[in-house]
Formats: C-alpha cells, structure tokens, sequence
C-alpha cells in the first residue's frame, strides 16, 4: 500500500514538525511494515518553477517537424524578470497557460543537466516539462498544464506538482485489510501520536426509498449489502482534477477517466472497493445471484471466461453484466461516450471472493480487497461520495433515490479474561491499559468481573478470538517493551545415544569427503518416472498436499534421492563436476487407515484423542542418502587420477554401519534407479536397508547428472536400532601377524561378498583381516570362471602363532570357500 503523507495528514491532526521517518517507524511499531519511502522531488535541483507562457510563435522546420518558440513569465526567478526564451516541441498549451519550466541549472531525474544551449535557431534557455521528465509519469506526448490557479509565475513548482509529497509504500499482512486504505492508514497513524481522526465516512447520506435502481440479491450470504445510486447529466469528457489524478498516481494507479478515477480514488481514501456501470446499457433490474452451468461472461480486460457454479454473478435483463467484487462485464463498461453512470458499492463474501479471483486468475485492486475482507457498514457512505466527487468535476445531477438492499452482518464479540494480554506477554499490563487500547482499535469494550468482552469494529474481520485481541493490545503498548526473559536450562544427560549416533553418521561420511546438503521434500510424478520406479513400486505411493508450494511437487517424497541428484544437476551445471553429496532427512510413507479431526486447542486432548491422532500420522523413518559423480581422486604428477564407480556409493555405506558398529552384507540385487548389473542390496540382521550401485543411464539422462552417478539409499532408522549404544573400541595385539594369500578359481556370477563371507567363517577366531586384492578372468581361469584373491592375516592376542596354525585356519577358510561356493584353489 502507497500512501502519501499528505493524504494521511488530510484525515488525521498529526504534528506540523513530524517527520516521514518517524512516522513510518511508528507505523511499522504497529505493525504496517515499512517498504520504501519515495520522495519524488528528490531527484530534481535547481529552478522548477511555475511560468505563464506570453508568446507562441509555431516554426516548422527542415525535417517537416514544427518547432514552438516560446517567451513565459518566470517573475525573478531567472534573475533578471525579462521573459524567458525557450523552444518546445510540443503543442498542446497556448499563450496564457501555467506551465512547469526548468531554467539552467537545474536537474531532472536520470542526472539530466539543464542549460542554456542554441537549438534550432534560438538560444532555448530552458525547458517547459513533461510529466515523464519530471519523472511523475510515462506521458510525453504533451507537456504540463497547470490549473489557472496553481500559482503566481516564478514560484516554485514543487508544491503545486506534489513533488515535496513523501510517499510511504507499507507491505500490509493480508490479515489488515483494513490498511489497504487511507482511512486505515491514518487510523493507525491517529493511533501511534494519540492524534485526532477524521474518518471520510462519517458523512450524512440520503436514506434509502423506493426510487433507486431495482435491485435483487438472490444470495444474501454472498452479498449481504448492496448500494446503488445514479448520476445523469455527466460529462464523460470532463478532466480528472490535477490533485485527483496525482494522488491515484502516487498511490501506485494509474488515471484513465473522470469515472474511473473517482471510483479508484475512493476505494484508495475508504478501503471499499467501487464499480460503475454505464446506466443507459443497463437493462432492467440488476440481480445478485450464482452463476449457472455452462454461462460466460467477457469481462472488462476483454477475456471470455467460462463461469463455475460457484461464482457471485452481477445480472440485468440481458444475462450476467460482472463478476461481483471481481471484475466487471465489457457490455456495460463506461466509455467516452457515458453520460448516465450507476454506481454500485456492494460488500461481498470474502472467500468467494478468493476463490473467483484464483479460479479465473484475476489481481486487481478490488479483488485484493474485497478477499481480504471489507467494513460491511460504510457501502452508503462510499456511494455517496463517489457521487459528490462525480457532480463537482463531471457535472450532471444525482437522480433521486437510493436503493440499499441487505445489512451489514452482525459485528463479532470476543470475550476474554482482563489479565490474558500481561500473561501472555509477560507486560505489566493493567485493566485499565487494555481497556483503553482496545478502545483505541474501534472496539466497544465491556468489563464483568474478571473477564472483558469487545465488539470488534467491522473494519477489523481478522479480530476473531482472544489472542487477536492480546495481539492488538501488545502492539500498541509496543513490542519493544516485551521483557527479555531467558529461560532456565532444563537438567538433563545432553546428547539422547540416537543424536550421538546420528552426528557419527555425519562425521563419517564428512570425513570420506561427502558434503551435506539439504533439500525440499517435496516430489511430483515427474521424478518418479525420471527414477524409472515401476507403475507398482511401493515408492509411488505418496502422501498428497492439499495446498502444495508447487504444482509440479505436490507430494511428500518417499525417497531422498530426487533431492540430492538435482544438487548434483545443479553444481554440475555450474562446474562442479566432482561432487560426493549426502542427506539425512526423513521420507513420508503413508499407510492405509482412517484420518482424524482437527483437535481443539482450548484443553488438552484425551489420550484417546492423542493415540487416533498418532495413528493417522504417515510413517516418517530417517533415510541416508549418497550421491557421488567424476573423480574420487585427481591425476597429478603422482599418476592417473581415480573416476567414482559402484563400489564407492556401497563404500560410503560400509563405512557408515562401521562407524554405528552394525555388520552388514551385500548381495546383487536389481531396483530403480540403479543399472541392473551394479546394483548392490544392503542388509544388516534379517533386514534388507537399503542399495547402494550405479544409477541406470536412462536416470542420469532424465536428471541432466553426469553418466555413472553412483548412489546408494539406506533406512537409516533400522541402522540405528541394530547399533550398540556405545561401540567397544578394538583391541591391538603386540604380537606379531601371519601373512597368508589364496587365490580361489569360483563361476563367474559368483559374488566376492559371499566367497568372502565363507573363508571368514572357516577361518575361525585367528582371523584379523580378510581382503580382496585382485581379481582375473583371463584364459587361465577358464570360460565363465574368474579368479579371486584374497589376502588373510592372522593373529592371536595373547601369543606368537605356532608355526603351522595360521596354515591350518586358511586351509580350513579355503575348505569351507570349497563346500559353499564350490571354489577351487589356484596353486
């Protein structure tokens, strides 16, 4: 909301020596935000004044273009009194008109320099401006024509053009509509300096009789007011008044005609929003009702729109004329060539209002309004001033009658104990000291006892229970003024062994060179099918937002994966290209079951209440996701850098259940996203936890990462259930280690996890490390076979081995390779 300061001052008796700062941080202590103040002036220097132009001698030139040159009366303020020379292209003024002159040494916006130059013939000392080179407009097809009693010539200009005029822009919560409004403006301004107001409603209107336009409202909850009064005789050419069309202007609007400015300008000045019709294309009695199935309406911007059933319509004999509170109908727009306006003031239902303007995707300034919530009482008072600013610029009479239909809604009551706003605070707030502010807001207050019940003003729809109530006193008391209280540490143990272990998961992968990232957890069907996941896979059963952030990601992800792989697009797009990213967030799984109601907030819940609530809750388990892509480790003068594959994503994982002291196996597996042959699936106890592998090309290509990401996803949650409270720390033998290699010949599809898996159990206890250090599938390990070969150490805790043990426990481990995998040793 703009608002400019003299427009504020006009309704409330603020001090003469208030400055602009301290007044918007007054109001910005209350609550209307600050946004920006603009001084439109303070972009020029130098001479603007005001000249009366004496000679106007046309030249028209070479180039077919006419030149005027010009002499205007600008008193002493040139210096010497003599007029002023100065050439003007334009030509709609004549000798005798006030005009805005800019003599040398001045300076328009843009650092645009005035001086005395030789043009065309002529010395031009000066320049007759233009709205847009003063910077109040884009009109510059003409320059400025002062009203004939603007002002002496010589006199500053500034004054007479608004341009010392500040104009404080306010970012209004949506719940103060009330402030979209100059009344509600200097309401709050009245209230900040304890200033007396001027409200531009209270103004004697005409009561309703019989000889106004008919009117019939068919939905009165939608519509419960409806006003409507005529003026003829008017003169559709009369010009918007200066002071009018610059204060529209200033307050963000821009003038177009007489009509429609007044109508803008008062819904500006009282917050109600207004429409005018042309009266003459009006047939018959207008009506309010719903609209029908299958009706349209071309509206004012010239878009033909297909209605819905639940649109409040505006209607006349012909069929439907507007969308009530929205926007209106083309076939009864005002023109040049009306003469009789009808003019509707009318409140409508808020969230219909709402829902018309999102399903038809119309903004505009009254739809803002009339959604957020309008005073119900002052339609009357409005429509009368519309009127009055009407007959005074554009001539014409107000016909007789004056059609009201409908009341406004009963005002609402809250109730409340006295002392709610000082417990809720924390302030040293009396009954007295409530009392009198809420009194100040507009609220009829009344105190029984120990409890205090205000009737909210109707400009305050968003005033509807206690709180609103302790939040209006607070405000005025002042925020500043809530005591800095810090709250007592509660006694505990510190970190619970779950956050420990979640911050080891973290510092693990941190320190292999995984960086943490975090993303939004919202997924559409479009990542679903970019992860290639099945029309049955248990991962597209997602849990649905009823008012999403975005149409695209309506959903709660089931997997943490889409996330981390847009990072990854993302840095890779800005060149990144070797990333190893990690997320530790939860996923949504919802799960079949009935919902539950909305708890009241006043007592607490029943446990029954709490354990149906609990139940209707989605599943929520912690997931850990890895993504890796390019090199793990560059080349350089030491040799060949290192490109990420499979192994590091079921790497990162490994290293995760080490660090939880969770002993975990892999074993092939095939699952979206991941390449169906460099898929591994993770499982620790009887539970599969997650997979880690190679995405699939398809799923790089639909994300735009690099081929062969690898990535793994694990349910961190059983992780952490299997994992020890506390890891026992290993114990390092002194005595010396016993080195033995085999190299055992398995079938081809045999995995290494579970050759591994056998030699470890046939080892037995001696057993310190097992590795896998080569692996051949040449011709000597024969067709469809290859050869894998193992390093084991041997050591005891206790002792030296004897000579002959560490023998025995690898012919034991390859013995049992031979019994499960069917391997055969290489000598």
């Amino acid at each position: 909301m703009r608002a400019p300061v003299s427009w504020i001052r006009d309704h409330v008796d603020l001090p003469d020596d208030l400055d602009v700062e301290t007044l918007a941080d007054a109001l910005t202590d209350l609550g209307l935000k600050l946004e920006a103040l603009e001084r439109p002036g303070d972009q020029i220097s130098g001479p603007l004044v005001v000249g009366r132009v004496l000679t106007m001698d046309p030249e028209p030139q070479k180039n077919g273009k006419t030149i005027n040159w010009c002499t205007v009366d600008v008193a002493d303020a040139n210096g010497s009194g003599e007029p002023q020379g100065i050439v003007c292209g334009a030509h709609n003024f004549a000798p005798g008109d006030l005009v805005v002159v800019v003599l040398p040494g001045g300076v328009l916006p843009g650092n645009f320099e005035i001086s005395a130059r030789k043009t065309y013939g002529h010395v031009s000392a000066g320049m007759i401006c233009s709205a847009r080179e003063l910077g109040l407009g884009e009109d510059h097809d003409g320059i400025i024509v002062l009203p004939a009693d603007a002002g002496r010539p010589g006199e500053d200009a500034r004054p007479v053009l608004g341009l010392d005029d500040t104009v404080i822009e306010f970012e209004i919560n949506p719940d103060r509509a009330y402030a979209l409004s100059l009344r509600g403006v200097a309401r709050e301004a009245a209230l900040a300096f304890d200033a007396p107001f001027h409200d531009p409603v209270e103004r004697e209107t005409p009561p309703a009789d019989d000889a106004g336009h008919p009117v019939v409202v068919d939905d009165a909850e939608g519509c419960p007011v409806f006003v409507a009064r005529t003026v003829s005789g008017f003169d559709p050419s009369a010009p918007t008044p200066d002071w009018l069309a610059r204060r529209i202007t200033q307050a963000g609007m821009r003038p177009i005609s007489l009509a429609v400015d007044v109508t803008n300008y008062v819904m500006l000045e009282t917050g109600r929003p207004i429409h005018g019709y042309d009266a003459d294309k009006v047939q018959g009695a207008i009506g309010v009702r719903r609209a029908r199935e299958g009706e349209r309406l071309t509206t004012l911007d010239g878009t033909d729109r297909a209605l819905s059933v639940e649109d409040l319509v505006v209607t006349d004999d012909s069929g439907i004329i507007g969308l009530g509170g929205v926007m209106g109908g083309e076939d009864t727009e005002m023109s040049a060539t009306t003469t009789r306006v009808l003019v509707e003031a009318a409140h409508w239902d808020a969230t219909s209002m709402f829902r018309t303007g999102r399903r038809h995707k119309i903004t505009s300034e009254a739809g803002k309004r009339n959604e957020r919530g309008v005073d119900p009482t002052i339609c009357e008072a409005a429509a009368d001033r519309v009127v009055e600013l009407l007959t005074t610029h554009g001539g014409g009479t107000v016909e007789p009658g004056v059609t009201v239909v409908g009341t406004p809604p009963a005002p609402t009551t809250v109730t409340m104990p006295v002392d709610l706003p000082a417990r809720i605070t924390g302030m040293d707030i009396d009954e007295a000291t409530t009392v009198r502010h809420l009194e100040a807001v507009g609220c009829e207050v009344a105190v029984e006892g120990t409890s205090l019940t205000a009737t909210v003003p109707p400009w305050r729809p968003d005033v509807t229970d206690p709180y609103d109530l302790v939040e209006e006193v607070a405000r005025i008391v002042g925020y500043s003024h809530v005591p800095s209280v810090l709250p007592p540490a509660p006694s505990g143990r510190g970190l619970t062994p779950r956050q420990k272990m979640r911050r080891r998961v973290g510092r693990t992968l941190a320190g292999a060179g995984f960086v943490e990232v975090v993303s939004f957890p919202f997924v559409g069907a479009r990542d679903l099918d970019a992860l290639g996941l099945p029309g049955d896979d248990e991962r597209r059963h997602v849990l649905s937002l009823a008012n999403p952030l975005s149409a695209e990601e309506p959903s709660m992800t089931t997997t943490v994966l889409p996330g981390l792989l847009k990072a990854v697009a993302r840095n890779t797009g800005r060149g990144a290209h070797d990333l190893a990213l990690f997320e530790l967030a939860t996923v949504t799984l919802p799960h079949t079951g009935e919902g539950t109601t909305i708890l009241p907030v006043d007592h607490r819940p029943s446990d029954g209440e709490l354990d149906d609530l609990v139940k209707a809750v989605p599943d929520q388990p912690l997931h850990l996701g890895v993504v890796a892509t390019g090199e793990s480790s560059p080349a350089g003068w030491w040799g060949q850098g290192r490109t990420v594959d499979w192994t590091d994503a079921l790497a990162a994982v490994r290293e995760v259940a080490d660090a939880l002291g969770v002993e975990v196996a892999v074993r092939p597996a095939s699952r979206a996203p991941w390449h169906p042959g460099r898929c591994a699936e993770v499982v620790a106890g009887e539970s599969v936890v997650g997979w880690a592998g190679e995405l699939h090309p398809r799923v790089c290509t639909a994300y735009g990462v690099p081929a062969r990401t690898v990535a793994a996803e694990v349910d961190l949650d059983v992780l952490l259930a299997l994992a020890p409270e506390s890891v026992v720390a290993p114990r390092f033998s002194h005595y010396p280690v016993a080195k033995e290699d085999v190299a055992l010949v398995v079938d081809a599809a045999m995995p290494a996890a579970d050759v591994e898996s056998a030699l470890r159990d046939g080892a037995g206890a001696l057993l310190e490390s097992i590795h896998l250090f080569d692996v051949y599938t040449g011709q000597q390990a024969g067709e469809g076979k290859k050869s894998l070969a193992y390093a084991l150490r041997f050591r005891a805790p206790d002792r030296t081995l004897a000579e002959g043990e560490a023998a025995a426990a690898r012919d034991a481990a390859v013995a049992m390779a031979v019994e499960r995998c069917g391997a055969v040793q290489r000598a």
